[in-house]
């Protein structure tokens, strides 16, 4: 049996081929705006990295922000609960998946069998997204590459107060011109955007074992100070979390396909 699980997110496109439950291919691409296009793109690249014609795709699952307009997709699932079967797949004793992508912040409670018990999402202000942590790099004038590893070299704790990312590139700014390092603002980031995660994710409680998924798991400066601020609770993370979701819509697949 192979299915296939396609994340068209807000600024990447991840496509995962699976055989029999084992991914065979996986792979991802900056999205943009004619996403359908591009997500035709990603499917003929995953299907020359598995070795098989389009055909003999069982049937696929489309999730993320584009998931309305994926090509080859019969069904459809939202980005919460391709998060909840992808991570369930991983580790079926996960009961909380923090997923923070481009845009949104997500806090899942999932069940035993990977269905969604409950969930909270940010999405008013990128100020608890990947999105953020660019604007203030542009801020500081550094690589999105060398954010988190520099905010590791920081062992100051600089509060920042602003609750958008506009506001909170005026303080960046700010801090700037008050000479305070450029290591303890991208870590005044770190913290600031993972205190807002937290609090989020406190609105449907958090429950052990607790996994980070999204593209700001690749963020060490950010998952250092998730870990910081939930102190209580081991997090984990996966190897490619960006890629949970799209697996869950493959998982997805593969149940609907009675495996």
């Amino acid at each position: 049996m192979i299915t296939a699980g396609m994340d068209l997110g807000a600024k990447t496109i991840k496509i995962v081929i699976m055989k029999d439950g084992q991914v065979i291919a996986r792979v991802k691409k900056l999205s943009g705006f004619e996403q359908e296009i591009l997500a035709k793109e990603v499917m003929n690249e995953a299907l020359v990295q598995a070795g098989i014609e389009l055909d003999q795709v069982d049937k696929t699952v489309a999730t993320g922000v584009g998931r309305k307009t994926a090509p080859f997709a019969t069904d459809i699932i939202t980005e919460v609960g391709a998060a909840a079967r992808g991570a369930i797949a991983r580790n079926p004793n996960l009961r909380t998946v923090l997923d923070i992508g481009a845009e949104e912040g997500r806090a899942i409670i999932v069940t035993p069998e990977g269905r969604v018990k409950d969930f909270a999402i940010n999405e008013k202000c990128a100020a608890g997204s990947g999105t953020f942590v660019e604007a203030m790099a542009r801020a500081l004038e550094i690589t999105i590459e060398d954010f988190g590893p520099m905010s590791l070299t920081s062992d100051k704790a600089v509060p920042m107060n602003a609750q958008c990312a506009v506001f909170a590139e005026s303080e960046v700014v700010s801090l700037l011109h008050a000479r305070t390092p450029k290591n303890d603002i991208t870590r005044a980031v770190c913290d600031a955007i993972s205190s807002r995660i937290v609090s989020m994710a406190r609105r449907v409680s958090i429950e052990p074992e607790v996994i980070l998924i999204g593209g700001m798991a690749y963020n060490v400066g950010f998952v250092a100070s998730m870990k910081r601020t939930l102190t209580e609770m081991v997090i984990q993370v996966p190897d490619n979390p960006e890629f949970v979701g799209a697996e869950g819509a493959a998982w997805i697949a593969h149940d609907k396909l009675g495996g």
